[in-house]
């Protein structure tokens, strides 16, 4: 984008324009990209922790409160949010709409404009993420329930529920207008509509043993809030506990309904609510307060393990480099991942070979529907390898949810015109493969001990 490429025309991609807008912001910061959108997720999730120590601060004390926000932001640890991922960024806007909700509900009388500043809030996280929609539904139904509770009547609903619709979509119709007068209307719509309806799932077996570790995950502070009602160490629920309570059980369905629990982030937003919930058990006497810090500190400890095992398996800063070393091309020429992190395509100065440079978008099985990503995988792979890449990086052993057609037009050109240039070990027994073109004035020596 900083360079003149224009998402959903220059780059195939679903995300909405608010992700890349945020990411591109980062890499406007000073010093290494890498770090500055890290530290801009950091200040995201925060802020929203801040918010959830607000949220919960209405049933219980400073302790119980703190308790909860800490919890909010380590078990992004286990879920996958270390690296960014587009939760992080949109569940501020969330806890900024629920806490507008809850002062809807202690201020009659205001309903109306506070009504409408939470839905624009959902706007602008519907920009982030389109799932927050089904969350924006159930906040904007509340909104009208809080003001039929407060006496309004149905004009003054049918007002108030125009106004709350317009702001929730104010965001995306600015967006989408902006395509419009491009004359990008279309690949707007692509992305950010119909390619998602075409979009195949992983097969039920692997869906349910990913949703199996998302549930392992959460388990232990589903536990916890449902042994707090039991043992009545929770209170009876006020009218905004009530609110929250349906918003969590929003978030499930929402999770549950859209049935694609590749990584565990996907189920990030129902850290939200459960974590304001629980925050009245910790709020108790000193023997029960030094439980909690016992749990919170274990929680540190474990999340501190759990993100050096994915450095051991998916590796640091010096395993980029050294990336980005074997994968470096010549100036202006391209370099294809077909298979691994597109990040290499920055490291390396590299000009992208194809508009669906992310590699999921062609390696992968789910994606193999040329309706989904609007072109034939197999026929863009083949197109791109006719180009002649600098280099082409793939990665051993082959994913069995890998796209074959794709996979057998990449293998029948590297054994045809390219030699394996480098191996470099990724962690979990998986190799980096990188192949450079025969006969381009440079010997290839074959590396020792690759697996290929």
């Amino acid at each position: 984008m900083l360079h003149g490429a224009l998402p959903y025309v220059d780059m195939f991609d679903r995300k909405p324009i608010g992700l890349f807008l945020i990411y591109a912001g980062a890499r406007l910061l000073p010093g290494d990209g890498f770090l500055a959108y890290k530290l801009v997720a950091l200040a995201f999730l925060a802020a929203t922790a801040l918010g959830v120590f607000h949220l919960a601060r209405r049933r219980t004390g400073m302790f119980g409160a703190t308790v909860a926000a800490c919890l909010f932001v380590l078990w992004h640890q286990f879920m996958g949010g270390e690296g960014g991922q587009s939760p992080v960024f949109y569940d501020l806007f969330m806890v900024g709409a629920a806490m507008l909700v809850v002062r809807a509900i202690d201020r009659p009388g205001d309903v109306r404009r506070l009504g409408t500043a939470a839905m624009l809030a959902i706007g602008l996280a519907i920009e982030i993420k389109p799932c927050v929609a089904a969350e924006g539904i159930y906040f904007g139904c509340a909104l009208l329930w809080i003001a039929h509770r407060q006496g309004a009547s149905a004009g003054s609903l049918a007002l108030s529920a125009s106004l709350w619709i317009g702001a929730a979509m104010l965001p995306t119709a600015l967006v989408f207008g902006a395509y419009a007068a491009m004359g990008h209307a279309d690949a707007f719509l692509f992305c950010n509509v119909l390619s998602a309806m075409a979009q195949e799932r992983n097969p039920l077996g692997v869906q349910l043993r990913d949703l199996a570790e998302i549930i392992a995950i959460l388990s232990p502070l589903g536990i916890l809030l449902a042994f707090g009602h039991a043992r009545g160490m929770i209170p009876p629920a006020d009218a905004a506990t009530r609110f929250v309570q349906g918003w969590f059980l929003v978030c499930l369905l929402a999770v549950l309904g859209y049935f694609r629990f590749n990584s565990p982030h996907y189920a990030i937003p129902l850290l939200l609510p459960i974590c304001v919930l629980l925050a009245p058990l910790f709020d108790a006497p000193p023997r029960r307060e030094r439980v909690t810090l016992a749990l919170v500190g274990l929680s540190f400890v474990m999340s501190q393990i759990v993100l050096r095992d994915h450095e051991a398996r998916r590796g640091g800063g010096a395993e980029a480099a050294l990336a980005a070393a074997a994968a470096r091309p010549a100036p202006g020429r391209c370099i294809f991942v077909y298979s691994g992190y597109p990040a290499l395509y920055m490291l390396t100065h590299s000009c992208l070979p194809s508009r669906w440079a992310f590699p999921g978008s062609l390696d992968m099985h789910d994606e193999r529907n040329p309706a989904a990503i609007g072109v034939d995988p197999a026929r863009e792979v083949a197109r791109i390898m006719a180009s002649r890449p600098a280099v082409v990086v793939d990665e051993w052993p082959h994913s069995r949810f890998g796209n074959a057609a794709t996979q057998a037009v990449v293998d029948r050109a590297l054994r045809r015109d390219y030699a394996l240039a480098t191996c470099l070990p990724l962690g979990d027994g998986r190799t980096q493969l990188f192949y450079r073109p025969r006969g381009e004035g440079r010997a290839i020596r074959r590396p020792a001990n690759c697996p290929v």
